[in-house]
């Protein structure tokens, strides 16, 4: 690990689930931080307690068009990343996750920063071989409703090793995993979010397909602090970030039931085109490389996410 000295460093989608609370953890580090993002699935109440920290500066802006600053470091997490976010423009989103990555890049050449880019599990598509380990290259429908989010991840770590081969600059990737926490949007269709309002409030809990498909939760906190790791780390990655505990969608509506004490009731929708079967990170690397492990269980992550909701008024 590198020393932790005060950096500059620049967060795009900063105002998102998990960029708040990576802006959060590094302010408690000391560092200067700029947020970045569009808000549009974003929201200023996710920093509004952040403002008050004289080391940090919300700018509201879109990384499709270019931007000059100066910084040491970059994270680029902006892109909406729930298939109903993500499907509703997904021209725009294959722009973000292209055309914006292409903007960073050279911002991050420029300054001469290091550039960290939140890829994601769905690079793997409907995968074919279980755990998936970084060296897979997955099994992804270039043309379905789901592409312009999978391809465009897909197209952005492509943009990254070669910005890396052609100018020599240091990049970092990391595949994300399934995250949770509090601060996870309302009605963004996710299905922790969506399962936990649904028991609050006694609405019946929708579940797709059977509900045998499986999925690997990750809480928030343990995955702010792998893409610290791996950002402070000498490694370029790609880099698996989630929790190798895998359970079925049904177990995780069955927990959530028994932990909010609902009577909501469970009901099967059809399974969307490309949804993957099967979910779960291969941390090998993480583990050996960045010294990495997730700690919290998923009961103790679930209650504090309940808790969150809770306090919402949502009922």
């Amino acid at each position: 690990m590198r020393s932790r000295s005060i950096k500059k460093i620049l967060v795009t989608g900063g105002a998102g689930f998990l960029g708040s609370h990576l802006c959060e953890a590094l302010l408690n580090q000391g560092h200067q931080v700029i947020c970045l993002d569009n808000l549009l699935t974003g929201k200023r109440k996710n920093i509004e307690a952040l403002q008050q920290n004289p080391q940090f500066t919300f700018l509201e802006h879109d990384i499709c068009d270019p931007i000059d600053l100066e910084m040491d470091e970059i994270y680029n997490l902006a892109c909406p990343a729930s298939p109903q976010h993500y499907q509703k423009d997904p021209v725009f989103t294959t722009r973000t996750c292209v055309l914006g990555s292409f903007h960073l890049l050279e911002l991050a050449r420029k300054n001469r920063a290091k550039i960290l880019q939140a890829s994601t599990s769905e690079v793997y598509g409907d995968p074919l071989v279980h755990p998936q380990s970084e060296e897979y290259l997955g099994n992804v429908n270039p043309i379905g409703p789901r592409a312009c989010y999978d391809e465009g991840k897909r197209c952005a770590e492509t943009l990254f090793f070669d910005f890396k081969r052609m100018y020599n600059g240091e990049i970092k990737i990391a595949r994300i995993f399934n995250t949770y926490g509090p601060r996870m949007q309302e009605e963004d269709g996710r299905v922790v979010s969506n399962f936990v309002i649904q028991a609050l409030r006694g609405e019946p809990i929708t579940i797709h397909g059977r509900g045998q498909q499986t999925r690997s939760f990750c809480y928030v906190s343990d995955l702010i602090e792998g893409l610290i790791s791996l950002m402070e780390s000498f490694c370029t990655g790609p880099m698996n970030l989630g929790n190798p505990n895998e359970l079925t969608v049904q177990t995780l509506a069955e927990m959530i039931l028994e932990m909010t004490e609902s009577q909501s009731e469970l009901v099967y929708h059809r399974l969307p085109e490309d949804d993957p079967k099967i979910r779960c990170p291969d941390i090998t690397r993480a583990q050996k490389e960045l010294q990495w492990n997730p700690t919290i269980p998923i009961e103790e992550g679930l209650q504090k996410t309940i808790e969150y909701f809770s306090e919402l008024a949502l009922l």
